[in-house]
């Protein structure tokens, strides 16, 4: 490596340092707005479907922006798409806090939500598209541990941030809990702003939109998966798994928050940890994880969600049964989220990876989008075990999805994709 390509790498590795202390403050502050939000209006008396609806626009807007966020990440930088993030942010979380009592109704309560949606999907790909600057090219083994740790550590961050919810509510309330979240992402913009030299990642002046409807079958097909997975655990873990411990448990907001702060948490340490148990060794020595760990991942998750929905339906302890069941289901989605977070970086074209991974996340968009409009609906028609069947059949999607997927993982180069395919795919047009 000569001296000046080290010395960009040491240059990207110091802002990717920044950029994830960025992201990690915003995500923290993101988990527990959504917990604010979730209680609060709960609390008022609104229905779960009511309930769901005020994030309808969060995970709508969440799937322009990545589709939109990736095109502005590729013309004016990563670091543009950061900044715009945080600002965003400071704004929805501050239109809660300063709103007069009066305001605080469905109509206003979701604009508030889609700028808060906006915010979170560009830092998220500005921070995640980072991890490509400070990897070598080729090097599959430390992309995987990368991505897990932050992948990782920012759902473990979440879950802290559905503890800080809970808490701000019980102790200091609504407006002034959103204040106070607004006031440390504010914090966390102006610092990063500060210390941040230069720019992060090349940007191109000839990428155009179209290209952000990536050609790259691999990607598209990891992408429709990635849609199935998602709605699998917000189909009930957005509304009707906390509307349920809260309302048929009895249990306090506190409790409902903290229970899902630890469960969340060790999500994520399971996520950063994927590395050390989800490696596929084939005959031929490959250690890194593609398209079939992702299918039998898939597969084994299914099993999960249907199990819980029997216990609870034969009178079974519902307490015991969604403590153990969550701990089975987090375990073994977020070894699957880890291995769809690296994959979609290795098969990432390299010279368009944020309009790839914007792509990407518009996908993961759309699957939380649909989760959360049945999770609602299908808890006011049919009660958790409902959102639990449904959360099945959306896995079982994911895995036939999934065998499509290359049986080894891609080694992008420039524009150029792998040929390993999988026996049951397609030959690419």
């Amino acid at each position: 490596m000569s001296e000046a390509t080290a010395s960009q790498r040491s240059g990207d590795l110091r802002n990717y340092i920044l950029v994830t202390g960025a992201y990690w403050t915003d995500t923290l502050a993101d988990g527990a707005s959504r917990m604010l939000v979730l209680f609060y209006f709960f609390s008022l008396g609104y229905s779960p479907f009511e309930v769901a609806s005020l994030f309808l626009f969060y995970e709508a807007f969440g799937i322009v922006t990545n589709l939109v966020g990736g095109f502005i990440a590729a013309r004016l930088g990563l670091k543009a798409t950061l900044f715009m993030g945080l600002g965003v942010q400071v704004v929805a979380l501050s239109m809660l806090g300063l709103a007069p009592q009066a305001w605080l109704v469905v109509p206003y309560v979701m604009a508030a939500q889609a700028l808060s949606g906006i915010a979170k999907d560009l830092t998220k790909m500005s921070s995640k598209s980072a991890v490509k600057l400070v990897v070598p090219e080729g090097s599959e083994s430390s992309l995987y541990r990368w991505v897990a740790i932050l992948t990782g550590s920012k759902n473990a961050l979440k879950g802290v941030g559905f503890f800080v919810g809970g808490l701000l509510l019980t102790v200091v309330g609504f407006r002034t809990g959103m204040l106070a979240l607004a006031v440390m992402v504010l914090l966390a913009l102006a610092t990063t702003a500060a210390l941040m030299h230069g720019g992060l990642g090349k940007t191109d002046a000839k990428a155009r939109f179209r290209h952000m409807f990536s050609n790259n079958r691999a990607v598209n097909l990891l992408a429709a998966a990635r849609i199935f997975l998602f709605a699998s655990r917000d189909v009930w873990f957005v509304v009707g798994l906390p509307v349920y411990l809260r309302s048929v448990l009895g249990w306090s907001f506190w409790e409902v928050g903290t229970f899902l702060a630890i469960w969340v948490i060790g999500y994520g340490v399971v996520q950063a940890s994927a590395p050390q148990f989800v490696r596929r060794r084939s005959a031929g020595g490959g250690a890194e994880p593609d398209g079939l760990t992702a299918t039998w991942l898939a597969f084994v998750l299914a099993a999960f969600p249907a199990a819980i929905a029997v216990a609870l339906s034969v009178d079974l302890d519902p307490g015991a049964v969604l403590i153990v069941g969550l701990i089975a289901f987090g375990v073994i989605f977020a070894m699957n989220s880890a291995v769809h977070s690296y994959l979609i970086l290795s098969y990432a074209d390299s010279d368009r990876v944020a309009m790839n991974v914007g792509f990407y996340y518009m996908a993961n968009a759309g699957g939380r989008l649909i989760g959360t409009i049945l999770s609602g609906l299908l808890y006011q028609w049919f009660g958790l075990v409902g959102c639990l069947w449904s959360s099945a059949g959306f896995v079982i999607a994911a895995g036939l999805v999934s065998m499509l997927l290359p049986t080894a993982p891609a080694r992008r180069g420039r524009g150029v994709e792998s040929t390993q395919r999988s026996p049951g795919s397609l030959s690419r047009a």
